[in-house]
């Protein structure tokens, strides 16, 4: 590589925005920009991001401020604003880590206030149904699905054999249904399978 001087023209060039002066600025310091990351062992994205931010500062500093008094450390003052742009990269690394793609996700532990909204919507639907109900199918239904009571009890309790109690309790859950989509699923356009 071909060492360059730099002098009050080419920086006043660079100042006014000359697009060859800007062209081999890029070139000649991206080449040196690129050296000094790679051996850092950066990833090429990391790469390409400081020298592009490093770019964008400088150029920002030459054109608003008296940030290079001597044209001849205009050198100098690239290398220094990539080692503030390479220590702001890793700071942010650090403080932000990325993930590997194969980690597993992080659970959500938000509350679900529309889950919990809908569960007591449905709650509230099932106690109107219940209501409804027959007596007897009301309290097979009770007894076997939601106090899940032991069976032969409720056998003695009816006074029933446990085939004819599965014969009553899928007879009140075909009722029950009836009654649910009847009163809360038509007007939702839904049906219970």
């Amino acid at each position: 590589m071909e060492f360059f001087s730099f002098d009050q023209g080419y920086f006043d060039r660079l100042r006014a925005g000359d697009p060859d002066t800007e062209s081999h600025f890029a070139s000649y310091f991206g080449e040196l920009v690129c050296i000094k990351l790679r051996a850092r062992y950066l990833p090429p994205d990391d790469i390409a991001d400081i020298r592009q931010e490093t770019f964008v500062r400088v150029l920002t500093a030459i054109r608003k401020e008296n940030a290079v008094e001597r044209p001849e450390r205009l050198g100098a003052y690239v290398n220094s604003v990539c080692n503030n742009v390479l220590l702001e990269h890793r700071r942010s690394s650090l403080r932000h880590p990325q993930m590997p793609e194969e980690a597993a996700e992080i659970p959500d532990r938000v509350i679900d206030l529309d889950g919990s909204l809908i569960s007591a919507e449905t709650k509230e639907a099932v106690r109107q149904v219940l209501t409804e109900l027959p007596q007897n199918d009301r309290e097979i239904i009770r007894a076997v699905l939601l106090e899940e009571g032991s069976k032969d009890l409720i056998c003695r309790r009816l006074n029933v054999d446990r085939d004819y109690l599965r014969v009553l309790l899928h007879r009140a859950k075909k009722h029950f249904k009836s009654c649910y989509e009847a009163k809360f699923m038509k007007n939702r356009g839904v049906s219970i399978p």
